[in-house]
């Protein structure tokens, strides 16, 4: 899976508010052609030193996957290719959605 590019579809950019009132700070969106244990497209965050504005779509690597203990699915970790992320920064990113669940990170 590393090293390989993915091409996600962005649904909600950053900035986005969703009915809970969680504000995004990078990117979220899926990946149409692979399916996640929830029966859906796999849900990716888009994290990159380079990437501080609103997209539609995003052609990256993976970088992490971060596993949830209590879901059905694991989310993904893209980012432009040959970027390195550390779980900090994964951490601080996705900490607005991934408190509300019992995840771990797992850097590829």
């Amino acid at each position: 899976m590393t090293g390989k590019l993915y091409r996600a579809e962005i649904d909600r950019p950053i900035g986005y508010v969703d009915d809970f009132g969680n504000v995004y700070p990078v990117n979220y969106g899926f990946i149409p052609d692979i399916i996640a244990g929830d029966g859906e497209p796999q849900d990716v965050y888009i994290i990159s030193k380079h990437v501080n504005q609103p997209l539609d779509y995003f052609k990256g690597e993976l970088a992490a996957i971060i596993h949830r203990a209590d879901d059905v699915e694991d989310k993904w970790v893209l980012t432009v290719a040959g970027e390195k992320l550390d779980r900090e920064t994964i951490k601080e990113q996705t900490d607005f959605l991934e408190s509300y669940f019992d995840s771990k990170i797992e850097l590829l």
